[in-house]
Order: structure tokens, then C-alpha cells, then sequence
């Protein structure tokens, strides 16, 4: 891949049907010396405003309107001059929760393409753990997949706005068909590998969450 994947991590709180919890998340740049896609802007600016440097930052891309992976996207935009955030509309209720007063500067949906670096990202609509949830596909066994699949499963449902028949499909149809060596940036915890992960569909099934 032309563009190079670098990991920065932020701690906060994810709030959600009137629970707080505390969570670390996943905050991926994919870009070169030059410039730099941000994947889920959250919680402090700070620590990515540090990791982008002096690189432009051609979008802000959120996977899902949760507010632990969007809550410091108004502050770096802000901060890189104001790069555009991108967001699938089917969560921008999800967005409004924590940004009343601002809109996403843009949508991404089944199919948008997004590039950096001479890398090209497709994106595919993976709806379950929230409403518009996405992952972003690269060209070369890549894939950021926010918290629709984990190392060990799919992401959490049982909350409001979320379903599990729903991200079992996405997973199903959406991921698992994509080479076994994909390896899956996740928006939470470890890295994993679309060919660790497809053997125990069946016992997600099962337990049903």
C-alpha cells in the first residue's frame, strides 16, 4: 500500500442510554508524509493533532456516530484548518446527540470512494452496531472496520439504535467474503484477520450476541 497505517489511542467516556462507560479507542491515519486521512476522531485532539504533524488532512472519517468515536472531531477539525468530516446519514441522529450545532461536512455511503496518498478507500455500509456504521476497504488486505467486528466477534448490540441479526449480516455478507489474510483495523483492542475471525460465525449465532 502506498499510504502507511499508523495507531493512535485515546481514552474517554462512551455514553449510551444513560450509561457511562470508560473506553480506550482506536484512532487510525492512513497517509504519507504529506498527507493523512483521520479514521474516528476520539475523545482529546490533542495526541492526533500531535501524530498528523504538519501533514494536511484531506477528511476526518467517522465509521459510526457513537460518541466516543466522534468526539473530538469538531476540535480537529478545527485545529487542521477545518477538514471535513464524513459521516453516513443513517447516524446522524446518533451525531446531533453530541453536536447540536454542526453538521458532518459531508456524507459516505455504500460504494463512496475516498483517497489518500495514492491509496484508495472503498466504503461499504455495515449497519448493525449502529444504523449507518461502515467500514473502509482498502486495495490490499486492509480493512478499518470501526466496532462492526472485533477481534473475537461482532461489535455490541442489545442498545438503542443497534440489532444483531443486522451485524451478523453485515459481517456475513459484507466482510467475511473478503480475502482471509484482510487484516481488520478495529475501532477498539487488537488487530485481527478476516480469515481468524470467519470460523466462529456459527458460535456468535449461537450465543446471539
Amino acid at each position: 500500500m502506498t499510504a502507511r497505517i499508523e495507531l493512535v489511542t485515546t481514552s474517554g467516556i462512551f455514553s449510551i442510554d444513560g450509561e457511562d462507560f470508560e473506553v480506550e479507542n482506536n484512532i487510525w491515519l492512513l497517509g504519507d508524509d504529506h498527507e493523512v486521512l483521520v479514521i474516528d476522531a476520539a475523545h482529546d485532539a490533542g495526541p492526533i493533532v500531535a501524530a498528523i504533524g504538519d501533514r494536511a488532512v484531506r477528511a476526518i472519517v467517522c465509521t459510526h456516530g457513537h460518541n466516543d468515536h466522534i468526539n473530538a472531531t469538531d476540535a480537529l477539525s478545527r485545529a487542521t484548518g477545518g477538514a471535513p468530516v464524513l459521516l453516513h446519514p443513517a447516524d446522524e441522529m446518533l451525531w446531533d446527540v453530541v453536536y447540536p450545532d454542526r453538521k458532518p461536512d459531508d456524507a459516505i455511503r455504500e460504494g463512496s470512494e475516498l483517497e489518500v496518498a495514492g491509496t484508495r478507500l472503498r466504503v461499504l455500509h455495515t449497519p448493525g452496531h449502529s444504523p449507518g456504521g461502515v467500514c473502509l476497504v482498502g486495495p490490499d488486505g486492509h480493512v478499518f472496520g470501526g466496532d462492526t467486528l472485533f477481534k473475537g466477534g461482532p461489535g455490541a448490540t442489545g442498545r438503542s439504535n443497534s440489532d444483531f441479526p443486522t451485524i451478523i449480516e453485515s459481517i456475513r455478507d459484507r466482510l467475511l467474503v473478503l480475502p482471509p489474510d484482510t487484516v481488520v483495523h478495529t475501532g477498539h483492542g487488537d488487530t485481527t484477520t478476516i480469515g481468524d475471525e470467519a470460523p466462529h460465525l456459527d458460535e456468535w449465532i449461537a450465543r446471539g450476541h
